[in-house]
């Protein structure tokens, strides 16, 4: 582990709702990142392909097409579009954080709200499923599990990540701390209207998203990275040709940042809301340890004889089939069977 650490948090919107056009410009992006020196670069939530914006425009009973794209272009952990970011990340020996939307093996209208976590030998690092989608999320998202709730070990230092919302869960947060986190990684939509254009003042997320992570930090003691999507003209144009009434409530709504801050909860780094980029921030990881003499949350600043928090990691799988799980027994007992009779066998 290396004390001090050059991370990006990708500003950046998806070539919207295209996969793979979305992938080969976080290629691209991922590319200047590593020439600009960062070691860990993280995206956006779901920026393959895009945030489901719309279900927060319109009534669902109006968005079943677009819903239907969304399945049509979300991404499988093991396919071809995670596949080109694990050799990109080898090829630089950078770490990379990606939000997807992720397709489920069982189903053909299932997704996950997920990020994948890619160490600099291009092997995935961690797998995370947004634990519980946010608000008008749920029309797209089916709820996660808690497999992906690791601090995983970087050349950067140990890593965690929540996604959006999560960030306002507590005991969430805590499972992170409690694995001993460095560096903290939260991803945001490019915005998240609450209200129509002239009902009353919309969600203002980046003092929002400043407060939650800031809080973390603080507690943690622990860098916080936030990277946030960005509206693009494409996907305004994309919106608001499909229905004009909309473009006062995107041009209200308050645009996501992208930022940083220190174990303190201070801002530190670049600061990016307005224009598409990345931002930049250097950690220095020795300064995790000084604030823990004052509230190690997970040390002796806590009554374990009084709280105790148990997380189940287990993923979540909808079926079990008997016969699978018998064949694996059986040749289980057979490899068993053979090493017990055979392994001292001269040849």
């Amino acid at each position: 582990m290396m004390p001090h650490v050059k991370v990006a948090a990708v500003h950046a919107a998806p070539v919207f709702l295209d996969r793979t056009a979305t992938t080969a410009k976080a290629i691209s992006i991922i590319r200047e990142a590593a020439r600009g020196g960062a070691q860990l670069i993280a995206f956006p939530e779901t920026f393959i392909p895009a945030f489901p914006v719309w279900s927060g425009l319109w009534a669902p009973t109006e968005n079943h097409d677009l819903f239907s794209l969304m399945a049509n272009q979300s991404v499988s952990a093991n396919g071809p579009e995670i596949a080109a970011l694990r050799r990109e990340a080898k090829a630089l020996g950078v770490c990379v954080s990606m939000g997807i939307s992720e397709s489920s093996p069982a189903s053909v209208g299932a997704l996950w709200n997920s990020f994948i976590m890619i160490g600099p030998d291009g092997g995935i690092l961690n797998h995370h499923r947004k634990l519980v989608p946010t608000f008008y999320e749920k029309l797209t998202w089916a709820p996660g599990d808690g497999a992906g709730l690791k601090v995983v070990e970087t050349p950067v230092g140990r890593v965690g990540q929540l996604i959006c919302g999560e960030n306002t869960n507590p005991l969430a947060r805590y499972a992170l701390i409690a694995q001993a986190e460095q560096i903290h990684i939260s991803s945001w939509p490019a915005l998240w209207p609450t209200r129509p254009a002239g009902n009353g003042t919309n969600y203002n997320n980046v003092e929002a998203n400043r407060i939650r992570s800031s809080a973390h930090s603080f507690e943690a003691k622990a860098f916080g990275m936030n990277t946030a999507g960005y509206m693009d003209s494409a996907m305004r144009k994309f919106l608001v040709d499909r229905d004009p009434k909309v473009a006062d409530t995107l041009d209200r709504s308050s645009r996501a940042a992208s930022f940083f801050v220190d174990p303190t909860g201070a801002p530190v780094g670049d600061f990016l809301q307005d224009d598409e980029g990345i931002a930049y921030a250097e950690f220095d990881l020795s300064r995790c340890v000084e604030p823990k003499q004052y509230h190690d949350v997970t040390g002796y600043y806590n009554r374990f004889d009084i709280f105790s928090l148990t997380v189940n990691r287990k993923r979540q799988h909808p079926i079990t089939f008997v016969d699978d799980v018998e064949a694996s027994s059986q040749n289980a007992d057979d490899a068993s069977f053979m090493e017990d009779n055979f392994s001292h066998a001269k040849p």
